[in-house]
């Protein structure tokens, strides 16, 4: 907190400005949705008291990759500075662009690594609009103080969508008669084309996708085997399996809804490939090192494999343009071009209008709630921490959050700090190597506020810290 921010602090007490709302919901996610639903303990002629880190003007957003305009319309609702670009953009530029903002918002091309998060002074949040967190350094955001929130269930149906699409198309071989067709050649053929119906789906992942492509695969006649690292109850008539090896082997398609780990990277290779059945078929819409391509190349020319689908890639183009997914990108994509019944797209299941519409309500409502109220509820690197809001009657009190090293010490450090104040509600959590501490202090003036935030941020096991009002 520089001198700046203090005399802004300084008179917002002073004249008690009221400086607009901020969101209710964390997240959309089904579960929130419920509970948002139940009856709230406060009674109606209660109203939440409005808090702020500093004038909501100089909060500024960076939006990259045409994030949707839900996102752009809650943060200029909260009366934030928006930076809106349609791509990503190149790492000195983005570097150059990071230095000054509060919070910023990405999909899947742009890379928050360390060498770029080293140049983020004021940084306190990331919004991932997407499933993956992968392109953000998580550890070393956490390490600065920086919250990482991203939505993992809102494009959920329209991936599961896709996968259907494409089993039935694979089934069909209608990418080929398509492009047959396109060039001017009739060729109506029926060998090799199935119905899907009494035909075996595998699933590699029965998380939010993985469940919901099943309840869709069964509706259309479809038996379902899945197979996790985790017990999952079954939705329907699907039936876990205890290996990968069974669910190969047993599969009419194969179908892949995992995370990007160390674990998952090639998990489909040759020898996987050999335990399909003959003529199955694969589709990947989760990440892009989950699947061995150069293996999988070599199945579909043996003929192991009828056909794949796949949506995601090892290396992907930073912008749309053609001539971009060629071999100086991957050095096989000539020969996966090449081959029959392959369904290529990029990176779409989850680009759907109602999926980033969602995202877009999401996100940026966890975003917003974390910079106004601190809540870090949701966030995938960092401890999470949520307190009650404040009524509107109670004046002069300050939110404190302390982000701090967790080592032993540090709360008796700190409640000494805090010792000859009136601490209204704390809590803290810790993750890893890193705590969160959020703490109501009431009936403090300007002097008692510059005094706690001078004397926390001392401490020695201190990452950051922020003062609501």
């Amino acid at each position: 907190m520089n001198s700046q921010d203090i005399n802004n602090l300084q008179n917002a007490f002073q004249y008690n400005v009221n400086l607009g709302s901020s969101p209710n919901a964390v997240s959309t996610s089904p579960t929130q949705s419920f509970m948002n639903t139940l009856p709230r303990r406060l009674s109606l002629s209660k109203q939440q008291k409005v808090l702020k880190p500093f004038s909501t003007g100089d909060i500024k957003i960076l939006l990259l990759e045409n994030v949707n305009q839900t996102a752009i319309a809650n943060f200029k609702e909260q009366g934030y500075q928006v930076d809106f670009h349609k791509g990503s953009l190149p790492e000195d530029e983005l570097i150059e662009k990071i230095k000054d903002v509060h919070a910023i918002g990405i999909r899947s091309k742009t890379k928050l690594t360390e060498k770029v998060l080293k140049h983020a002074k004021n940084l306190v949040v990331i919004g991932c609009f997407c499933i993956g967190t992968n392109q953000v350094d998580l550890e070393y955001a956490a390490k600065r103080g920086i919250a990482v929130f991203n939505s993992p269930f809102s494009n959920s149906r329209s991936v599961a969508e896709l996968v259907i699409a494409e089993i039935i198309s694979l089934a069909r071989q209608v990418g080929d008669r398509s492009i047959e067709l396109h060039t001017g050649t009739w060729n109506k053929v029926s060998n090799r084309c199935w119905e899907v119906r009494g035909k075996t789906l595998g699933i590699i992942g029965y998380g939010h996708i993985g469940s919901q492509l099943s309840v869709l695969a069964e509706a259309m006649g479809l038996h379902v085997i899945y197979y996790d690292i985790v017990t999952i109850m079954a939705l329907g008539t699907a039936k876990q399996v205890p290996t990968l090896d069974e669910l190969l082997s047993r599969s009419d398609f194969v179908s892949l809804h995992v995370p990007e780990t160390p674990e998952t990277k090639n998990m489909i290779s040759a020898p996987q490939f050999a335990s399909m059945k003959d003529g199955a078929y694969l589709i990947n819409a989760s990440r892009g090192t989950v699947v061995d391509i150069p293996s999988l190349i070599m199945a579909m020319k043996a003929k192991k494999i009828a056909g794949a689908a796949l949506d995601v890639y090892p290396s992907e183009p930073g912008k749309n343009g053609a001539g971009l997914f060629a071999d100086s990108l991957n050095s096989w994509t000539s020969d996966l071009v090449s081959l029959p019944n392959v369904i290529l797209t990029p990176h779409i299941g989850g680009s759907t209008e109602e999926a980033q519409s969602a995202i877009g309500v999401e996100v940026s409502h966890a975003l917003s709630k974390y910079i106004n109220e601190g809540a870090s509820v949701g966030a995938v690197n960092f401890p999470e921490v949520s307190l009650k809001a404040l009524d509107y009657d109670q004046e002069n009190t300050v939110r404190v959050l302390y982000i701090h090293k967790n080592v032993p010490g540090v709360l008796k450090t700190v409640n000494n700090i805090l010792s000859d104040h009136n601490i209204e509600k704390q809590y803290s959590d810790s993750r890893g190597d890193i705590a969160y501490l959020m703490a109501d202090i009431s009936s403090v003036n300007q002097s008692d506020i510059k005094d706690i935030y001078e004397q926390l941020n001392n401490t020695e096991a201190k990452i950051s810290i922020r003062l609501l009002y």
